[in-house]
């Protein structure tokens, strides 16, 4: 025992010893953060009921007690077009992606939606989204000229009937 006790002790003293006489290999880079930029946004998005958005998931309830024309507990997925303007034939600037959880009493949603931008100078870029839908949407990064975002994305319904879903988004972004 006072044997093990002894090598134990000479075992830490040796590793002590290399680890101080070592050198690490690594050189300590000076930090040159970014400067920070501020972009504001805006466009529409285009939803089209059953085409480009389609409930995947519903809970097996029994009735719909809340009163709602939106079912509780569904997931949907969406692929909406971004357009630039309210017109349908507007130009296409994007697109948005993701799935919106509809778990509230009142019809609120949970989503995590990505927009994708496929032209002009925020070609290749996204935007995601996980928020709830009330009153606006928290943006919690982003890629490509994005990268690092955090912002809001406050939406406005220009037009809702059976089929089809404008809404207008006013985006403030923060990114580097």
């Amino acid at each position: 025992m006072r044997g093990t006790l002894m090598l134990s002790w000479i075992l830490i003293i040796c590793l002590s010893l290399v680890a101080v006489q070592s050198q690490y290999y690594s050189k300590t880079l000076p930090y040159h953060p970014r400067p920070v930029k501020v972009t504001k946004l805006h466009f529409f998005m285009h939803e089209h009921a059953g085409v480009t958005a389609v409930q995947v998931a519903q809970a097996n309830i029994t009735g719909n007690d809340n009163n709602s024309s939106v079912p509780f507990a569904s997931l949907v997925a969406v692929n909406d077009p971004l357009r630039a303007g309210t017109e349908p034939d507007s130009e296409v600037i994007g697109n948005v992606q993701g799935i919106t959880l509809l778990a509230g009493m009142n019809a609120s949603s949970t989503q995590y939606i990505d927009f994708g931008f496929n032209t002009g100078k925020f070609n290749g870029s996204s935007l995601s989204v996980f928020s709830r839908g009330e009153p606006g949407l928290a943006i919690v990064g982003g890629r490509g000229r994005f990268m690092m975002a955090k912002g809001v994305a406050l939406f406005n319904p220009v037009l809702i009937n059976a089929t089809k879903v404008i809404i207008e988004f006013k985006v403030t972004v923060i990114h580097y």
